[in-house]
């Protein structure tokens, strides 16, 4: 998500592979006792993965990566009929829990907490279309400026900018960001989307062209709804979302995008600073991008105007 302090910034999502690591986990009780229990802890992970060796061993013990995540992002991250999150972080993840021999387990949460999740070591990375920005890496407030924490890193996986879409057949005249002076908006809470309609709604009022009047909401999806009944007359996420609600809503009859998207920056997988886990991570992702397994997941989504070269840390501004 294009987050709050350039871009989306936050929330979290669901597990993929609690069920299958308690059932291993079970098995190993009822047939082991004593010191075999820590053993079966400390293979619970792959030693013959790739890079099983680049993790940190608290890591290797667990044969886990805890993922915050906003699983209500959909392409990005969301849940399917069945329950099962699905969405390109979750398909990545599982490429790169090949190349390390650990599952990346996803659980849910709101945007704007996952970091404090981050912080509080209730996660061990945060991956949810969160936009690399110079603010998150520095642990700043992007609207007051202020210190807010220590900060983190990221490994970034991918390039989005940000969309305007409408009600099919009703765009209200706007085009362009400017274009929405006067206007009702709906946004998700501390994303970027939510950043540029504060921005642009402050040059309105300078202009005296009126304000936007903005709503925002925990998740994208709630948006949605609100601009699909009528409460608004446009709404904002990142490009692949937007997107996405534009192909899929009502059978591809409910929304449109309209304009350019704007403010293209990088996703990241956002790490504690100075965690032996980003190394490992960026070469993950190294490792998938080389062997093909990240353009077929690119692919599959089709985003693949948004596919990166190389994995890079820090990459925003």
């Amino acid at each position: 998500m294009t987050a709050s302090t350039t871009r989306r910034a936050t929330v979290a999502k669901s597990r993929i592979a609690a069920v299958g690591a308690l059932a291993v986990a079970g098995t190993m009780l009822l047939t082991a006792c004593g010191d075999q229990t820590e053993s079966a802890k400390k293979d619970s992970g792959s030693s013959t993965a790739p890079l099983f060796g680049e993790l940190p061993k608290a890591i290797q013990d667990k044969g886990v990566i805890k993922v915050g995540s906003d699983i209500a992002y959909p392409p990005v991250e969301f849940k399917d009929k069945s329950g099962k999150t699905v969405g390109i972080d979750p398909d990545l993840a599982d490429a790169l829990g090949k190349q390390l021999g650990v599952k990346f387990e996803f659980e849910n949460g709101t945007f704007d907490t996952l970091l404090t999740g981050l912080r509080s070591k209730r996660y061990d990375i945060a991956m949810s279309a969160m936009t690399d920005t110079k603010d998150r890496q520095n642990g700043v407030d992007g609207d007051t400026g202020k210190k807010v924490g220590e900060g983190v890193d990221f490994v970034d996986y991918f390039t989005a900018g940000v969309s305007i879409y409408t009600k099919k057949g009703d765009d209200k005249g706007i085009a362009t960001w400017s274009d929405l002076c006067g206007k009702k908006m709906v946004v998700q809470r501390g994303t970027v989307s939510h950043d540029l309609a504060k921005s642009e709604s402050e040059k309105c009022t300078k202009a005296g062209k009126g304000k936007i009047t903005l709503e925002a909401f925990d998740n994208d999806l709630e948006a949605q709804t609100r601009l699909r009944g009528g409460g608004a007359d446009a709404g904002s996420s990142d490009f692949p979302v937007a997107a996405y609600a534009v192909k899929t809503s009502g059978g591809g009859n409910d929304f449109q995008l309209v304009g350019e998207q704007v403010e293209a920056a990088p996703y990241g997988i956002a790490v504690a600073k100075n965690n032996p886990l980003t190394k490992a991570l960026q070469s993950a992702l190294e490792a998938i991008i080389k062997s093909g397994e990240y353009d077929k997941v690119i692919a599959k989504w089709g985003v693949e105007d948004g596919a990166v070269k190389e994995a890079k840390l820090n990459g925003g501004s």
